[in-house]
């Protein structure tokens, strides 16, 4: 993502923003709400004049056109996003449209921007000077791929043979080539993840017929293959040592944090009523919410008390699985100072 601070004053003002890959579009989705003025060039179909002999195909031009934020839409598999909203600025004043976001499209909006989303735009910003970055969990005959998106991994495809164990070493060596030919498009850091010794013997293959993609592999122990040893990837760290974007991390961290607090008696809190409690009591040191609960007003009221008393706010992505752990706690929890009762 691109982004372009306008003139704001008291977080109330405009930013421009350019999004470039199908990450941002999922980052607008949690920076544009209900309410907000968004302005984008779009097509509007342009009324023919009456007084014309023959009738023609209404024409369609682009138009410059200011939004008022109704319903956003994010589709991950069409790699769109949907803006509906009524017309405030342009022609046709009052009437519905919706712009159709893709990579590419620039928009301005207009709102009170909170500390959490110049947090979440900076992060966007810095995201997009990598690669993306792919996770290969592989034993022995199944090997899954995984691409790195800002919301959480996104599969890529599966490839599964025979078990190598007691078949022969060509059936390995046939595995292994199928599972190559599917990483000669990666350009990109690479993780190579798995249980046991299979992915060290994967990695020497990989050494001798892709030497350019094996510069760019880490190999990681996990105990799983599939999207649990991602998140165990993510968990240990591996991302932080390829880029600087931390917040996959943090989120598998925090989580493990707190469901480890939880299940030993240790100051913790989930459930807004909770949580509220925790926060009054100034006990709150680090607040974690799911990313769709930010347009709340009760929740962002929330964040608010606690970042005045000094708390840490994780926003977790509704994609990933410690979001979706978060959400059946409640979708707000606080790894506290102190137990509140």
């Amino acid at each position: 993502m691109k982004a372009e601070q306008g003139e704001i004053q008291r977080s109330f003002g405009e930013m421009r923003l350019f999004p470039e890959s199908l990450d941002d579009l999922w980052h607008f989705s949690h920076l544009i709400g209900p309410g907000d003025l968004v302005f984008a060039t779009t097509l509007r179909t342009v009324e023919v004049p009456p007084d014309r002999l023959r009738p023609e195909k209404p024409e369609k031009r682009p138009v410059r056109l200011g939004i008022r934020v109704g319903k956003v839409e994010f589709h991950r598999f069409s790699n769109r996003l949907r803006i509906h909203g009524v017309i405030e600025h342009g022609p046709e004043t009052g009437a519905h449209h919706t712009l159709n976001i893709e990579p590419g499209y620039e928009i301005s909006v207009i709102k009170r921007w909170r500390q959490v989303e110049f947090e979440r735009i900076d992060r966007a910003v810095k995201a997009s000077v990598f690669e993306a970055v792919h996770v290969l969990t592989i034993e022995e005959g199944d090997a899954e791929l995984f691409r790195i998106r800002q919301f959480g991994p996104e599969g890529v495809l599966s490839c599964t043979a025979g078990s190598g164990k007691g078949s022969g070493e060509d059936t390995r060596q046939d595995f292994f080539a199928r599972v190559a030919s599917h990483l000669s498009p990666i350009a990109g850091p690479l993780v190579i993840a798995g249980p046991g010794f299979i992915k060290e013997d994967f990695m020497r293959y990989l050494r001798g017929v892709l030497p350019g993609i094996a510069a760019r592999c880490i190999v990681a122990e996990t105990r799983r293959i599939g999207p649990g040893a991602v998140q165990e990837v993510i968990g240990q760290g591996v991302l932080e040592k390829i880029h600087e974007d931390l917040q996959l991390g943090n989120e598998v961290r925090a989580m493990n944090e707190l469901l480890a607090r939880i299940g030993k008696d240790l100051p913790a809190a989930y459930g807004r009523a909770h949580v509220q409690r925790a926060v009054d009591y100034g006990a709150c040191e680090q607040l974690l919410v799911l990313d769709y609960l930010l347009r709340d007003e009760g929740i962002a009221h929330l964040i608010d008390r606690a970042e005045l008393m000094g708390a840490a706010i994780v926003v977790f992505s509704s994609e990933f699985e410690p979001g979706k752990q978060l959400d059946g706690l409640g979708g707000v929890a606080a790894l506290l100072r102190y137990s509140v009762e």
